[in-house]
């Protein structure tokens, strides 16, 4: 029935989509819902001595409560640096130094700032279904090369492609999935 070579292209497949899910959840993470997650500094560059380094990578970062964000830099010298690349990452927060910790206090967003932080989240989705798609089209075009050429039967490839689509619906309830929770999330108020 299936040889190695069709069980390597469903587990490409697969792959490939973990890898879309793994990525959508990052975006995911770093939206701003209104509580504060740590996770938000995950895209903050920082000059350091010349480099541009993630802001995770220099500083502890936690979630002290449900509004406010404390960045312990490991090397207070990039203090300046650091304050300056928060500012300047769009997050609209305002970073609040000590000398020693930064603190990041996390607004609640308006209502109308939740409708458009969920229309972006809705697009975060949408393209990570396309991605999604885009993976089981070149899977199936895989297979139906292998009918082409003789390796697999045309009733092979009736059943390769339920198999390949059942894998793609299993990965696309998952974005949905998180994608209602994070709406959720982000409506509260």
């Amino acid at each position: 029935m299936f040889n190695n070579q069709d069980m390597q292209l469903y587990g490409d497949l697969k792959e490939r989509l973990q890898k879309s899910m793994d990525h959508f959840d990052s975006e995911l993470a770093s939206v701003r819902a209104g509580r504060a997650n740590p996770k938000l500094l995950d895209k903050v560059m920082v000059d350091y001595y010349g480099n541009m380094t993630p802001l995770n990578q220099m500083a502890n970062i936690t979630a002290t409560d449900p509004r406010t964000i404390t960045v312990s830099l490991w090397d207070m010298s990039a203090l300046k640096e650091t304050l300056k690349a928060i500012q300047a990452s769009g997050l609209g927060l305002n970073p609040s130094d000590d000398g020693k910790v930064i603190r990041l206090f996390v607004p609640a967003p308006t209502e109308e700032r939740r409708v458009e932080l969920v229309k972006m989240v809705k697009k975060i989705a949408e393209d990570t279904r396309i991605n999604m798609r885009n993976a089981r089209r070149d899977t199936l075009d895989q297979f139906k090369s292998l009918k082409k050429n003789g390796e697999i039967t045309e009733s092979d490839l009736v059943i390769a492609e339920k198999e390949v689509q059942k894998i793609l619906d299993n990965a696309i309830d998952k974005v949905n999935k998180a994608l209602e929770n994070k709406e959720k999330d982000i409506m509260e108020v």
